[in-house]
């Protein structure tokens, strides 16, 4: 059986492989019937001040052995913004 913490390893790196951008973070995880939802965040673009670097969430849906099934992005934005996310 593989661990929340292996899925998450394993999307990004198949995400890194894929796009070829740099995994920042993984922002989000669960699992249901579908199988593991997992939200990446990647440095698009460095910038200076590093406050206005280019992030971009990608959202991927792995199999229980952590193939990624599929992937889209869902999100652009500066590093230095602030939002307030629904519960």
């Amino acid at each position: 059986m593989t661990t929340a913490p292996e899925i998450a390893q394993r999307a990004r790196e198949q995400l890194a492989q894929l796009t070829g951008l740099k995994p920042d973070t993984v922002s989000a995880f669960n699992k249901d019937e579908q199988g593991w939802h997992v939200t990446v965040e990647f440095l698009e673009m460095t910038r200076i001040p590093t406050a206005t670097d280019v992030l971009a969430s990608y959202q991927a849906l792995l199999d229980d052995e952590g193939n990624l099934l599929s992937y889209q992005r869902t999100r652009r934005y500066l590093r230095g913004e602030v939002t307030e996310q629904e519960a």
